[in-house]
């Protein structure tokens, strides 16, 4: 029986000439990452554990992203915790705010050249699965599961089934990423893929760039899924050529494709020029809806950006769709480049001037208001289009609050009309 990408790739850092579902296995890690909330659990278990060093200083990645700039004394300790400890352990890939390097974690990780294909890489992070657009196997994991792999540099698997996805066609205008991993996630629920993994081929991948696949990606956990990853192709292999130049010209890394006889458990076909506009009422991202269904829902706020959407691509587009116009009165709409480049591009390309002569508020990179942590918080009542990826109960803010999830271009259209809106109601 032939291998699926991911299993190919877990057979690899296995030292196994094969896998199949439900093996249990040991594999070795390329990298191991961890953030500013969920590292200082781990550190405290590492030291527990009476280890004086990690396993290896260049493959530990660590961000402090999600409640930063501190949002108060608790949050500050977090950071502090973190920073103390990559500076004792040489960390390598550590990423402290302000420098050119640093953002959200998972805008960073793939824009500073660190995830290749091949590659194997958990995160204490449940957004982790990100990079599989790369067509590197990563997933997300616990802080204790953290702590044991800064220790041995390995950790466990129990291999996951497959799921094929048959993109075929080009999407709309204004259709993004965004759009189309919400159309799944509504097809088969939040947990339709429950530890599996999410194989995307087909010919309509090619219509989608890299800021696009990694927004389909990073999403794949809402529907349960262990990870979600991309074939390697032309443009995969453009883009890592610009984020590392020296990894790529050396080769140190491998693409995998999928045997012909691979075992999927289930094929699903997505027609993408069928996809339309979407967004995810609450309090669920599976509760999709066209978003020409819902206009004129009113809303308080809108959020763009998040490890989700505030990629390059989706700033540009944002600044498009919003020059020469303004926010509509009463509405709070916050843009957070996921990157501190992003911020810079924004900045050098006249981005921010277009959002700030809107009315926008403009963050730095930050995760800040996706889980309820700062930089917009909502209040009873209030209800927000979000670019952000989860519309649970109280996960912005009040358990009364709602979030609505869409793509930057009906976050932009919905900020402007101060609606639910799609950007024929703004052009």
């Amino acid at each position: 029986m032939g291998m699926t990408i991911t299993q190919k790739i877990l057979a690899a850092h296995a030292g196994l000439s094969e896998v199949k579902a439900g093996d249990l296995i040991e594999a070795k890690l390329d990298y191991v990452l961890g953030n500013d909330v969920t590292t200082p659990p781990a550190i405290k278990v590492f030291k527990d554990m009476g280890v004086s060093r990690v396993f290896d200083k260049d493959k530990v990645i660590m961000v402090p992203d999600h409640f930063t700039p501190n949002k108060d004394i608790k949050s500050a300790e977090l950071s502090r915790c973190m920073r103390c400890f990559a500076k004792e352990q040489g960390i390598t890939n550590y990423f402290e705010l302000g420098r050119k390097e640093m953002g959200i974690e998972h805008v960073i990780i793939p824009d500073n050249g660190i995830a290749f294909p091949g590659d194997a890489i958990i995160g204490a992070d449940s957004h982790t699965c990100t990079y599989g657009a790369l067509g590197a196997f990563s997933t997300g994991v616990g802080s204790t599961d953290l702590a044991c792999a800064l220790v041995s540099g390995s950790t466990w698997f129990k291999v996951p089934e497959a799921i094929k996805v048959v993109l075929t066609g080009k999407p709309g205008r204004y259709v993004t990423g965004k759009d189309i991993i919400l159309h799944l996630i509504g097809m088969i629920g939040v947990d339709g893929a429950l530890y599996k993994s999410l194989e995307f081929t087909g010919d309509g991948i090619r219509f989608l760039s890299m800021d696009q696949r990694l927004t389909v990606s990073n999403m794949a956990i809402e529907c349960g899924a262990k990870n979600g990853i991309f074939p390697v192709d032309d443009v995969t292999l453009n883009y890592i050529a610009s984020t590392n130049p020296e990894r790529f010209e050396q080769g140190r890394f491998t693409s995998y494709t999928a045997d012909e006889d691979a075992n999927y458990v289930d094929t699903i076909r997505i027609e993408l020029d069928k996809v339309p506009l979407t967004v995810a009422l609450p309090h669920l991202p599976s509760n999709t809806r066209p978003a020409s269904e819902v206009k004129n829902m009113k809303i308080d706020q809108v959020v763009i950006g998040s490890c989700t959407n505030g990629r390059e691509e989706d700033i540009k587009i944002a600044a498009e769709l919003m020059a020469g116009r303004k926010v509509a009165d009463g509405i709070r709409c916050i843009v957070i480049p996921g990157s501190q480049r992003v911020w810079r591009k924004a900045l050098d390309e006249g981005w921010l001037r277009i959002f700030d002569e809107a009315g926008c508020v403009i963050s730095t990179p930050t995760c800040g208001p996706c889980l309820g942590g700062h930089m917009g918080i909502l209040a009873e009542g209030e209800r927000c289009v979000s670019t952000t990826n989860r519309n649970f109960v109280g996960r912005m803010g009040h358990v009364k609050s709602e979030v609505i999830l869409s793509g930057v271009p009906v976050a932009v259209a919905s900020a402007i009309k101060g609606e639910v809106a799609t950007p024929d109601d703004i052009l």
